[in-house]
């Protein structure tokens, strides 16, 4: 599974060098970080809509459609600020035994 991620990761590297005309991720970068925000906020929404239709219908489909799509587009933003994947997937190991009470906590976040 990690592996799609680094593979991913290389490729979006690439693309910062790639010109905008050439690829829809270098046309992101190209137009700046606002852009891809607002394409991580538009992913976001159309994949809660998508989970409310899930509920109803009991087809996920969409829902591990609009889900890759904001997957992607937050890789992306990640890239551009120069993080990658394995940095999120280290955080995520790192609260593996840790209750989500007692993260939150640690953090000192109320629900």
């Amino acid at each position: 599974m990690t592996d799609v991620l680094r593979e991913l990761a290389a490729v979006l590297a690439e693309r910062k060098q790639a010109s905008p005309e050439s690829s829809y991720v270098a046309s992101l970068y190209h137009k700046g970080l606002n852009k891809i925000l607002e394409k991580v906020g538009e992913e976001c929404t159309e994949t809660l809509l998508a989970a409310k239709d899930a509920e109803r219908s009991g087809n996920v489909d969409d829902l591990v459609y609009e889900t890759a799509d904001l997957w992607f587009h937050t890789l992306v933003m990640l890239s551009q600020l120069n993080a990658h994947p394995d940095q999120v997937l280290q955080e995520l190991a790192r609260r593996f035994n840790l209750s989500g009470l007692e993260e939150k906590a640690s953090r000192g976040q109320a629900d």
